[in-house]
Parts: structure tokens; sequence; C-alpha cells
């Protein structure tokens, strides 16, 4: 395909991108270390720590994995909020020659047991908060042989103390649990400074993330990360946004609002790493639903860039203190994870005087591919132009090109689109064509100008708030539930959410009732994959080899065919 696209490239942006221009995301991270040593890098709970902290901290914690006998590519999950700790052990991990394992640290027991086995997971850096989820199933797990205990408090002096007394015994966020043999953060930190770190020989190719996302068969699969692939996408990023960047007024240092997971590719890709390289300030929201604390940490700053999905979006236009927030320094909000809507896109402008540029990724691809140029200030429903060194082709289910403007499976290639899937080459096999193109299995065209857009998914992915919920994962587990004969899921359109998980369940106990189905669910599933809504009924429509069709159940239900008129 030509690359038409760019032709509606800003001025200053470049066809393509050199992701070879570092050796690894080390040599990134030291870069930065070196050259902006004395800014601040992380601001939690009011605290601010330093590239020269950060410098300091994740060698010491390097040290203390190397310590352990943890050799290069072992990998150390992370299950932690956006708090201190979790740049600090991002850089640890890194520059200890190990892989990062990202967990959501909302996962019930069995969502994290599978991940911790399916990683190979040799040692976890996990906050107190959440220590009693990973007690659950620790016995499950024999090759986790070392667990490092984060608390809330840790990193924040004197204040910490408070902070520890209130989230312990006021608000009793922390369940009990019992780790024996688990190390306390700052425990670790100490031993760390006491010895020194030693640099493996990194190479482009080296696994730096196993990023875990799930599929059409519901089993979640790890996206094998590169350094070069983060690299890729970091470079395609900030050539992408150098123009928004350069307009008046001018700042000093980008201040960039981290309301998005760390643990997300989003957040990770666009907070950490890109802010990273800037020399830029992350604001770390370590729980952006309590918008009062959002909006107060909000009226303390002057953001640059605000990285987040539609429904916060949302939720802080429609605060009665957002208007108190200092929007002036606003350069860029950037939209993903989920569709932006263009009464919240359009509302966002008007109220703040920056647009939000609407763009598209996954976990596989690190995450961005495409994005709306900074130069567009009207919505356009458009997913945006492909980024640099980044190619997108319209396939049909052959693999075979189809003309612009006609509808298509959305297939990318670029140097950020991963090596594959976690030990799972078949499936790999399933998501590439012959001619090395990504099927990312979301429905799409090509406009004349190169602007892509998404139709529809191929999938039957329900996306709650951004993150991807499967429905054969849930309807898998909600068929345990012995009083379930069959069901079946939907996504619903939801005001809040974007979409919400709806459940149809045929009984098999007639005493069966709704508050049973999410009691149980609630035991068993991540808050924002557990059904919103629940209905009954005699049968579920089927194929006649006794298939379910979710497609019958979404044309059938009222809320669906209401969004559809």
């Amino acid at each position: 395909m030509d690359k038409i696209w760019l032709k509606q490239y800003p001025q200053g942006v470049p066809a393509e991108i050199n992701p070879d221009s570092y050796s690894s995301l080390v040599q990134v991270l030291e870069e930065s270390f070196k050259t902006y040593a004395s800014r601040k890098a992380f601001i939690s709970m009011d605290k601010a720590m330093t590239y020269a902290d950060l410098d300091a901290h994740s060698a010491a914690l390097g040290a203390y994995f190397q310590s352990l006998g943890l050799k290069k590519g072992d990998r150390v999950a992370i299950m932690m909020p956006n708090v201190l700790q979790y740049p600090v052990a991002i850089s640890a991990v890194l520059r200890a020659g190990l892989t990062v394992v990202n967990v959501n640290p909302l996962y019930t027991p069995r969502e994290l047991e599978h991940q911790l086995k399916d990683s190979g997971a040799s040692a976890i850096v996990i906050l107190e908060n959440f220590a009693s989820t990973l007690e659950k199933v620790r016995a499950k797990v024999p090759g986790l042989k070392h667990i490092v205990l984060a608390n809330m408090g840790d990193m924040l002096g004197f204040k910490g103390t408070i902070v520890n007394f209130v989230v312990r015994k006021v608000k009793k966020l922390v369940p009990a649990y019992n780790l024996p043999g688990a190390v306390q953060f700052n425990a670790a930190l100490s031993q760390g400074k006491g010895m020194t770190l030693s640099k493996p020989q990194l190479a482009a190719q080296d696994v730096a993330f196993l990023q875990y996302t799930g599929g059409t068969t519901g089993v979640s699969k790890g996206a094998t990360l590169t350094h070069r692939n983060v690299i890729a996408n970091i470079l395609q990023n900030d050539a992408w946004l150098q123009p928004v960047l350069e307009k008046e007024p001018k700042v000093d240092q980008m201040l960039i609002v981290t309301a998005l997971p760390l643990y997300h590719i989003f957040a990770l890709t666009a907070c950490f790493f890109l802010g990273t390289r800037a020399g830029a300030c992350c604001l770390l929201i370590a729980n952006p639903r309590d918008l009062p604390a959002v909006i107060k940490d909000l009226r303390k700053h002057k953001v640059t860039t605000f990285p987040a999905v539609n429904t916060l979006y949302n939720a802080l236009l429609n605060h009665p203190d957002f208007d108190k927030v200092d929007w002036s320094m606003l350069k860029v909000a950037n939209g993903g994870g989920m569709a932006v809507q263009k009464a919240v896109a359009e509302k966002w402008r008007e109220r703040t005087g920056a647009p939000i540029l609407e763009g598209y990724g996954l976990s596989e691809t690190a995450p961005v591919l495409t994005c709306n140029p900074g130069t567009n200030t009207a919505y356009n429903g458009s997913i945006g132009l492909p980024v640099p060194s980044t190619i997108i082709s319209i396939r049909d289910d052959a693999g075979k090109e189809l003309p612009l403007g006609e509808v298509g499976e959305i297939c990318a290639k670029g140097p950020q689109v991963m090596a594959g899937y976690w030990q799972r080459p078949e499936e790999t096999a399933k998501v590439m064509t012959s001619d090395g193109f990504f099927r990312t299995g979301d429905i799409g065209r090509i406009d004349e100008k190169g602007y892509v857009y998404i139709v529809d998914r191929k999938k039957d992915m329900v996306n709650v708030s951004g993150f991807n919920v499967y429905p054969n994962e849930v309807e898998g587990v909600m068929a345990m539930h012995p009083g379930v004969l069959e069901c079946a899921v939907i996504g619903v359109p939801d005001a809040a959410s974007g979409e919400a998980v709806k459940l149809f369940v045929v009984k098999k106990d007639p005493n069966l009732t709704e508050q049973d189905l999410l009691k149980f669910a609630a035991e068993q599933l991540t808050g924002y994959k557990k059904p919103k809504f629940i209905e009954f009924r005699s049968d579920l429509p089927k194929t006649n080899v006794g298939k379910i069709l979710r497609r019958e159940l979404r044309e059938s239900d009222p809320a669906v065919k209401g969004k559809a008129a």
C-alpha cells in the first residue's frame, strides 16, 4: 500500500523513526537519570522523587534482585497501583537485565495464579493491600521464590507513617495476610544500597515486558515486548507530539497526568517511558475513581499532557470543581483504550482549550499504531493516521489487501509489533499474516487521506472503560456456578463505562437468583469483568452445531438496539 497518510503529517514529523538509536530501554533510562538528575521525575501524594533519586533507588533494588540469584531474562511480576515504588521497580527490573510482568492489582486469585504460572515469574513486588490475594495462590505457584512487600507510605518520608496508619487502620484497605519470608520493600532497598548493580549485556531483541492480554480463546496471553518494540513506540510517540509541544506557551518541563495505571500498556509508554525520555514529571494518581482527590491533585499543578480514556474525561467534565483546575498550560490530551465520544471531545476542548487526540493501539503493539495529528482541533471520529514507521493495511479474511474505503480487518506492521505471544507459537501464528502483518481483530477502513476508522469488532470483546473483557473467559467462570445450565456474555452500552458486561443465563437450579450470580462473580472476576446486568432466559440462540449466537443476543437486546437506532 502507498503510504498516503504521509501527506497529512504535520510539518516536522518524520516518516520514519530509528528504533535502533538505543541499544536497550536501560540506555533510555540512564541517559535521563544523568541529563535530568535534579528534576522531579514523579510526584505521588505530594511527595516528589527526582531523577537522581530514581537512579539511586532503582540501582539498589536491581542489585538486590541480582543478589537473590535472579539471572538475565528471569521474570519479575509487579502488582501495584500508581505509587512511587512502581517506577522504581520497573527501572530496577530492567537495569538488572530481568523481564517485567505487569499485573493488575485488582486480579482475583484465579487470575493471578494463571499469570504467575504462565509467565514463570520468579519474584513479585506487591503492595500489601493485595497481599491476601497472593497468599491464596502462593502454594500453587512453586516457581515464585521471592516476594518484596511494599507499603503505601514506603517512599513518602515521615508522612508515610501517617499514610500507612490511615490505609491500614482507618480505611481498612489491607486485608489480613500471611506471607512467610516476604521482604519489605524498604529493607530490600537498604540491602541493595550496600551492593553493586552489575550491568548485563542487553540486546534490542531481549524481552523487556510480558504484557498480558486476553484473546478470542479467553485465555490470557503474554504479549512479548522486546526492548526494541518499546523503544520504537517511545520514539514514534515523541515524534508525533513534537508539533503540539512546540506551540506557545513553551514549558520548561512537561507535567504528565498519570491517572492511567502503569500496569496498562498505554500509561507505561505514554506516561512512564515517554515522560522519562523527555525529562518530564509524571503526576501519579493512585485511584482515578476518587474524583475529588484527582481534582485536588490537579489543582496543585499546571498540566501539560493528559493521556486518559473517554470515561475519565467525561467524569472530570461532569465534576463541579473541574473549572477550578488551571488548564492554561494543557497542550494535548491523548485519548485511547476505548472510543472517544464526540460530545466529550467537543466539551473538553471548549472547557480546556486543548483537543483530545484519539489514537489506537493494543498491548501487542506497545501500544500505539495510529493517532490524530496535534494540528487537528476538531473531532473527526477517526483513530487517526499511522504513526511513523507504521503501515496499516485493511485485509479480507484470506489476508488479501482491500482497496481504499473498503471495510476489512485492520492489520499492522511496524517495529512496535510484538515478538509474539509468550510460549504460544500457535496463537502467534493465528494473528500474523504470511507477509508479517499483525491481525488486530478490529474491523475498519482507511479513507482517501489515510485516516483510519474503526467500524466494528471482529472479536466479541467488550470494552469496559478501556479494559478488554473477553466473553469466553467470563462465560467459563460463570458456567462453574452449580446453578447455571448455560450462559452467554455480550457488551451493552453504558453511560459510565462505555460498555458493560451483560450475562444471559439458563438456570439449572430454578431457585438461582441474580444476587447468587453477582456474589459468585465478585469472588472470581476482577471488577471490570463482572456482569453489570443479568437476564434469565429459558434457552439461548444457537447454530445448528450448538454454538451460542452472541450476535443474535446483541441484536435482540433493547439496549443494543436502542444504541443502533
